[in-house]
């Protein structure tokens, strides 16, 4: 489900650069950073660098691209 919404100007101004760089649409990069702030305001213990990791392993399960870990 797709909605409509009100965003600043200056937003999608920075969107549109971000977006270029990053290879997404305007409302992907958008996208990107409210997922990105959600997770960040749900653990705010973690780095950015790190939640990135997490959202990256996600979509590799979500697409079959696992390998089992083996301690030792």
């Amino acid at each position: 489900m797709t909605s409509a919404i009100r965003v600043s100007e200056d937003l999608v101004k920075e969107a549109k650069i971000y977006s270029k760089v990053e290879k997404r649409s305007v409302t992907g990069q958008i996208e990107h950073w409210a997922r990105i702030g959600k997770c960040v305001e749900e653990n705010p213990d973690l780095t950015y660098s790190l939640i990135k990791e997490i959202l990256i392993g996600m979509a590799e399960l979500e697409q079959g691209e696992y390998s089992e870990y083996r301690f030792g």
